[in-house]
């Protein structure tokens, strides 16, 4: 079974966002994504102030299975991105909820996580 920390929102694309304590929020993908992807091999990310609308496709993780883009949960603007991961995307499959965060993003004016799941939520999905 998945690993779903409740400190967590979650998208039905299997993002994770955990807000932070300045105002930003850490994105990466779930316990479930990187399992049903197999192993990572590959991961592209943003660049730092790039701007996006929640929705949009801000990059893309390929594993020995298939290539999946990564959705913007909120809309908002780069402000740092984890370079490590394009050196180690393994580490995608065993750390997806700490060392492999994958975005930080500064909400815009207006933008809220009230539309995201829950841990509960996300697990009724997830099976």
């Amino acid at each position: 079974m998945s690993s779903i920390p409740d400190n967590l929102k979650y998208t039905k694309d299997h993002e994770w966002i955990r807000l932070e304590e300045d105002g930003t929020v850490t994105v990466g993908v779930t316990d479930y994504a990187q399992n049903s992807l197999g192993d990572i091999t590959f991961v592209e990310l943003p660049e730092v102030d790039d701007t996006f609308e929640a929705g949009d496709s801000f990059g893309v993780v390929e594993s020995v299975k298939a290539a999946s883009d990564l959705y913007m949960p909120v809309q908002g603007t780069i402000r740092a991105v984890n370079d490590e991961l394009t050196g180690a995307p393994e580490t995608v499959n065993s750390d997806p909820y700490g060392e492999a965060w994958m975005i930080r993003v500064q909400l815009d004016e207006g933008a809220n996580l009230d539309d995201l799941m829950d841990a509960a939520a996300y697990a009724n999905i997830v099976g």
